[in-house]
């Protein structure tokens, strides 16, 4: 049984991610939210939902006891948060952590769309640099994913850069980081200790065709 716990439990893509690991008889889901009111269908029979903030250390900690795989898919001030990760998951002994960031941290993106995204996003994306660099720098088994501009499209079509390579594309859809995140706790060693930008195949330009 791998025990897994899922840090905003009631984002977009980690609710795409509690139906693809819905009812697999050797997973165990413990969904964590600061508001269960914010989770959207009904429960999966393999799942429990904890309430608790990822910045309160006591919180966290009692959230991810006994946790094989933490896959955090949060927002708001991210080099905070992955501090508070890594140190509750370094004190318990847990080694295995996805975590979703954003494009652009390391000026990867090619171009105008690059110069688009910072007039879009730049005010955040040094903490979200930082929040990579602390996991990085950590003892953690971890799995980075750098996401590009996301879309609701039901479709499954995604490819993947290393961290030192010119980032591909401009967008992809939320259920092919979902799947990405699926396969990856699926099949632990996957991606393992690699920081990886996720895109739809064909879909570079200045910026998203929906934008």
């Amino acid at each position: 049984m791998e025990n897994v716990v899922i840090l905003g439990a009631s984002g977009q893509i980690a609710s795409w991610v509690v139906v693809m690991l819905a009812n697999i008889d050797d997973i165990r889901m413990r969904l964590v939210v600061r508001d269960a009111s914010k989770l959207q269908g009904e429960l999966p029979n393999n799942a429990d939902v904890v309430t608790a903030d990822v910045l309160n250390q006591s919180q966290l900690e009692a959230a991810l006891a006994g946790a094989d795989i933490v896959y955090a898919n949060l927002f708001g001030d991210m080099a905070a948060m992955a501090k508070s990760v890594v140190g509750a998951m370094e004190k318990l002994h847990i080694s295995r952590l996805i975590f979703v960031n954003s494009l652009g941290i390391y000026n990867e993106l090619p171009g105008e769309f690059g110069k688009w995204n910072d007039r879009e996003i730049g005010q955040y994306l040094g903490t979200y640099r930082e929040a990579a660099d602390i996991i990085e720098s950590s003892k953690l088994d971890y799995s980075i994913l750098r996401a590009a501009w996301l879309t609701d499209n039901d479709e499954v079509d995604f490819e993947t850069t290393e961290r030192n390579e010119v980032f591909k594309g401009t967008e992809v859809s939320r259920k092919s980081v979902a799947t990405l995140i699926t396969d990856i706790i699926l099949q632990p060693d996957t991606y393992s200790k690699r920081n990886i930008g996720v895109n739809k195949p064909n879909t570079d330009g200045d910026k998203p065709a929906f934008m």
